[in-house]
């Protein structure tokens, strides 16, 4: 009855302002940023758990810290180890670069999915959707309908993204919208190895006893509970508004400067997030010097909102347009991030028997209106083109991995698992199919990679395979079939389907396999979002242009 009144009260304050500005849009994202919100306190200390105060054997002499920094929608190109970097490579990444370059490269690094949540699920628990049923992102309470309903405003001439009003109220409520409590999770793996572990950042697994940080295996937990880097009026911040984006719209009217501290009450950051999330990552690596500790920080950067410190922002000078230059300082944060983590495993004796490991959830998106981010790959985050899932993927850990060192047979999120837990000596769960491969022994290079290991991707009726240099993509919307050789053509320019039906009959083969006996997924994608597959979606759709739908 309330969000009645809210609605009915708005009506009249835009009629007495005045027609001009009484339409759809506004009306909805007013009431947007009015409800769904929750009151929050003043930042707070974190009092993290302190382990023994006294070294009892040697960092060399225990099983080795993990530390597994994720990014959040980082384009391919946005970091310079590549070649590339942001804005044609003024801005470079040299904490990151540092990090590759002290390790492991593995060059052709798949995230899970090109979503972020079911991406984060495989990361955790080395498993497929069609094993856990965690297949599609969940969304808080009424974005479906707004962003829907703001999509139909837009004039870029990609069509609306449609929302499916029974679907969405079949499904289980946002904080419910969890990877299920009997999987179990590397934090578990490795606390049942006698790790302390720790979650600081994003975490879009769930939330409360079941699906929660502390719910899945982490001691402690220092939550993102919400969106905003600063406060949208903060004095030291710089913002960019995406007005071609219906999601960036949603996130400026809903989003909130808050954290959470093992499910406790929502209070403010103590800065900007990237900064703030990384001086904790710092104090956890202090307070854990003198036992085995799993920290995974998982950034918000580099995300919309496009949110920058204002030191940041003068920091990497007169970029046009002006998204551009904030999106450049966010990568500028994000990338000292890891050189503080980095010098602090120095200062404090740990660097050596430390593996440090950093990629993204999955490619970056088209939505920012960045056309190079994924160069010189195609496609964005929400398509299984390279450009979605393709993503950097580094492993550092001076006792065993030679400084260097890279690995070019495919490698996937789903692998980390069952990797990590060989790394530590600790024993994968009984009982639990594993689909990641213990892939230790390849990052060392104490063994050959099998390159003809087919890695899947899905969302719904769209899916993808890889086995070998053969990729195949298959859709409903549209209704078709991509095959490519990555071999001769890594940035999928020449659809092979037609002139080879031997290979693709035997990769659908291949997915009908993987499909066979999967699980229901835990709740009905409730969306269908078009994509232009090789256009940003600031620049207006071309006759000819491909579009894919992606379902969530």
């Amino acid at each position: 009855m309330w969000k009645k009144i809210v609605f009915a009260v708005v009506i009249v304050l835009f009629a007495g302002l005045g027609l001009a500005w009484l339409n759809r849009e506004a009306v909805i994202l007013f009431i947007a940023s009015h409800t769904g919100k929750q009151d929050v306190a003043e930042n707070r200390q974190i009092d993290w758990q302190q382990g023994p105060t006294e070294e009892t054997s040697s960092p060399s002499a225990r099983a080795p810290n993990v530390i597994f920094i994720l990014a959040d929608d980082l384009g391919f190109n946005d970091i310079s180890t590549f070649g590339g970097g942001v804005a044609g490579g003024a801005i470079k990444t040299p904490n990151i670069d540092r990090l590759a370059r002290e390790g492991v490269i593995f060059t052709n690094a798949y995230s899970g999915t090109a979503s972020c949540a079911p991406s984060r699920a495989m990361l955790m628990t080395g498993r497929y959707p069609t094993r856990t049923g965690f297949e599609f992102t969940p969304t808080p309470n009424g974005m479906g309908r707004i962003i829907s309903s703001v999509s139909r405003s837009h004039e870029s001439g990609i069509p609306p993204i449609e929302w499916n009003e029974a679907a969405a109220a079949t499904s289980p409520p946002f904080e419910q919208q969890g990877l299920p409590g009997s999987e179990v999770t590397l934090a578990e793996v490795l606390g049942d190895a006698g790790y302390h572990t720790v979650h600081i950042g994003k975490w879009h697994l769930g939330r409360g006893p079941e699906f929660g940080p502390n719910a899945q295996g982490f001691d402690e937990s220092l939550l993102m509970a919400s969106g905003l880097y600063l406060p949208e009026d903060d004095p030291e911040v710089v913002n960019a508004r995406l007005d071609f984006d219906p999601v960036d719209k949603f996130l400026w009217a809903r989003m909130q400067y808050a954290a959470s501290y093992n499910e406790s009450d929502w209070f403010e950051p103590g800065g900007y997030l990237t900064n703030y999330w990384t001086q904790e990552a710092q104090n956890v690596i202090r307070a854990n010097r003198n036992r085995p500790f799993f920290l995974y920080l998982a950034h918000w950067g580099v995300h919309t909102p496009l949110q920058a410190t204002r030191e940041d922002y003068e920091a990497v000078g007169n970029l046009e347009p002006h998204r551009l230059r904030v999106y450049a300082a966010m990568i500028r944060a994000l990338d000292r991030s890891v050189g503080d983590i980095l010098d602090t495993l120095d200062e404090e004796g740990l660097a050596e028997n430390t593996i440090v490991v950093f990629s993204s959830d999955n490619g970056g998106p088209g939505y920012i209106g960045l056309p190079d981010i994924n160069a010189p790959y195609r496609g964005w985050k929400l398509t299984l083109f390279e450009g979605g899932i393709r993503v950097p993927l580094f492993m550092r850990w001076p006792a065993r991995i030679e400084a260097g060192r890279t690995v070019s047979a495919p490698f996937a999120h789903i692998d980390l698992l069952p990797t990590l837990a060989s790394a530590c000596g600790a024993p994968l769960p009984e009982g639990v199919e594993i689909d990641g491969r213990d892939l230790l022994s390849v990052a060392t290079g104490e063994a050959e990679p099998n390159p003809d290991h087919p890695i899947f991707w899905q969302s719904a009726y769209y899916q993808s395979v890889r086995r070998g240099d053969w990729k195949l993509q298959v859709s409903q919307r549209p209704d078709k079939v991509w095959l490519y050789d990555l071999s001769t053509d890594p940035t999928e320019q020449v659809n092979l389907a037609d002139e080879r039906p031997d290979i693709v009959a035997e990769m659908k083969a291949l997915l009908d396999a993987h499909q066979e006996g999967a699980r229901e997924p835990l709740y009905s994608y409730t969306l269908e979002g078009p994509v232009a597959v090789d256009l940003p979606l600031s620049e207006k759709l071309r006759s000819g242009e491909e579009v894919i739908y992606w379902p969530n």
